[in-house]
């Protein structure tokens, strides 16, 4: 274990083995670091905090501050980061509130670049990517393998499904389907995501099924959007990917009520 002199870690703070703690850097009391992270200079950790093993830490990012959430009064809440994330220069992630699971929680092998916001009661699953300068609201669900590219804006409650990818600048209202390329003012979905999915190992089959899907969805000219998923449904063998399109589009409504979909996200990302 290393820490620099000048770095002040609270004597109650847990660090594992070969952890590393870099000039400057501050550890509160309730912060747990596990094996082989990397916490470089200037770094804030406080609050009830976990993180977990191989993660770097870069200069300025502040982990584990409270809500910016006017109904937060000092309760004890949660943040609990994974393993081998790379959290760049200027991030800021907050802990939980008490009305929102009263934790914030991250996967593994994520990537937040410079100056990326993390608020409240995010859920952010595995291999992530956060561009430089996107702001997740409270209570945000990133699925696995979505990449939101530079000052992407997301709005509290919505929901950013699996492999899908937000094109920069664009401000996100509602939920977005997995496997698709969204962006624009307003945003519009514009294609399947199909470089993505091949760089995430999807088969050439299974890419041509979402893609196939992906036109009675969206493109067709005969079937609203009730009449096309009934359609989808009614076919056999349809694969696993096709099949949480469906469940996903059929769920979208609920993010309209804000807090009541909550508990239904935590449900879905325990048993996904």
């Amino acid at each position: 274990m290393k820490i620099h002199k000048s770095a002040i870690v609270h004597p109650n703070a847990v660090l594992g083995k070969e952890v590393e703690v870099g000039p400057f850097s501050i550890i509160g009391a309730d912060v747990t670091v596990g094996d082989g992270t990397v916490i470089k200079n200037h770094v804030t950790v406080v609050g009830n905090t976990i993180l977990g093993r191989n993660n770097v830490i870069y200069p300025n990012a502040v982990l584990g501050a409270e809500p910016q959430d006017l109904k937060y009064h000092g309760e004890r809440t949660l943040l609990v980061l994974g393993d081998h994330n790379v959290v760049r220069e200027g991030v800021t992630i907050n802990i939980g509130t008490a009305g929102g699971g009263e934790k914030t929680v991250i996967g593994d092998n994520n990537f937040f670049m410079a100056c990326a916001h993390i608020a409240h009661d995010c859920i952010i699953e595995d291999n992530v990517l956060l561009a430089n300068g996107v702001l997740l609201g409270g209570h945000v669900v990133i699925e696995r393998g979505a990449k939101l590219m530079g000052l992407v804006g997301i709005q509290p409650f919505v929901t950013i499904g699996r492999h899908a990818y937000v094109g920069g600048h664009t401000r996100i209202v509602q939920d977005v389907p997995p496997y698709v390329i969204i962006e624009g003012h307003p945003a519009k979905i514009r294609q399947v995501n199909v470089i993505g999915l091949e760089r995430d190992g999807f088969s050439k089959e299974q890419i041509g099924e979402i893609k196939e899907a992906f036109m009675t969805l969206f493109r067709s000219r005969e079937l609203n959007k009730s009449k096309a998923l009934e359609e989808l449904e009614s076919k056999k063998d349809i694969s696993p990917e096709v099949k949480y399109l469906i469940a996903f589009l059929r769920n979208m409504d609920k993010g309209k009520f804000g807090r009541y979909r909550e508990s239904f996200r935590y449900s879905m990302v325990a048993t996904t």
